[in-house]
C-alpha cells in the first residue's frame, strides 16, 4: 500500500490480514480435533477461523469485483507454499524451517498482488515480491540462528550469512534491471550488518527471545520504509 494504494488494494491487505488471523485458531481447532477432544476452547476457535475466514474471503472477492486489473498470478503462485504449511500445521511441525519460511513467503504475495491493481508490470510486481521475500528468508534463518546461540547451542552461523549474500546479490541484480530501487540495497546492506554483528562475538547478549523479536521488527520496518521511498522517491 505504501508504494501502490488503491482500495482494491486495501481489500487485498485486509484479506492478507484476516488470513493471518485465521491461522492460530485453526491450529488449535485442527489440534483438539486430531486428539479427539472438544473443548470450550475448540468451538471458540472453530467460530474465529470462520469468521476470519469469511472476512478473508469478501474482502478478497471485493477487490476482484472493483479493480480492472488481473493480480491473481502470484495468489496461484502462493496457493501451493500456503498449502505446505498447513500440511506441516496439521503434523505438528508447524516450526519447522520450510512451513515457516513457506507461509510467510506465500502471505508476502499480497505485495504484487497490491502492486498489480495499481497497473504496474508483472516483473515489477514480482521484483517487489522477491524484495520481500530476501528480507522474510533471510530473517527467519537469522532469528532462528541467534535465538540457538543465545541458549549456547553454538548454531552454524553460515547459511543466515550466505542466504543474506545471495539476497543482496538477488537486490542489486534487480536494480541492474530497473526493477528495484536503489534503496533496497541500502536495506539488504544494513540487514546483512545486523546479521554479522548479530551472530558474532560482540554481539550485545539477548536475554530474552521477546528482545530479539522486537528487534526484527523494527528492521522490517526499516526495510519497509527504505524500499517505500526508494519506489516512491525513485531513489
Amino acid at each position: 500500500l505504501f508504494v501502490a494504494g488503491t482500495w482494491a488494494g486495501f481489500l487485498l491487505s485486509m484479506a492478507a490480514f484476516a488470513t493471518f488471523l485465521t491461522r492460530h485458531p485453526f491450529k488449535l481447532a485442527l489440534k483438539d480435533t486430531q486428539r479427539g477432544k472438544r473443548y470450550p476452547r475448540t468451538d471458540w476457535a472453530i467460530r474465529f477461523a470462520a469468521i476470519y475466514s469469511t472476512v478473508a474471503l469478501i474482502t478478497g472477492v471485493l477487490a476482484l469485483v472493483i479493480t480492472e486489473h488481473a493480480f491473481l498470478q502470484p495468489l496461484i503462485i502462493a496457493i501451493p507454499l500456503a498449502l505446505v504449511q498447513l500440511y506441516f500445521d496439521a503434523s505438528n511441525r508447524g516450526r519447522e524451517l520450510i512451513p515457516e519460511i513457506f507461509g510467510a513467503v506465500a502471505l508476502a504475495a499480497v505485495a504484487p498482488m497490491i502492486a498489480l491493481t495499481h497497473d504496474w508490470q508483472l516483473d515489477a510486481a514480482y521484483a517487489l515480491w522477491g524484495i520481500l521475500m530476501a528480507r522474510i528468508i533471510t530473517s527467519i534463518l537469522y532469528v532462528r540462528a541467534r535465538l540457538r546461540l543465545e541458549r549456547d547451542e553454538h548454531p552454524d552461523t553460515r547459511l543466515p550469512q550466505i542466504a543474506h549474500i545471495i539476497g543482496l546479490i538477488g537486490v542489486i541484480g534487480l536494480v541492474i534491471r530497473d526493477l528495484a530501487p536503489v534503496l533496497a540495497i541500502v536495506a539488504l546492506v544494513i540487514l546483512l550488518a545486523r546479521s554479522l554483528h548479530g551472530l558474532s562475538q560482540w554481539r550485545i547478549p539477548a536475554p530474552q527471545a521477546k528482545i530479539i523479536g522486537i528487534q526484527e521488527v523494527i528492521f522490517g520496518i526499516l526495510t519497509v520504509l527504505l524500499v517505500g521511498i526508494g519506489y516512491t522517491a525513485n531513489l
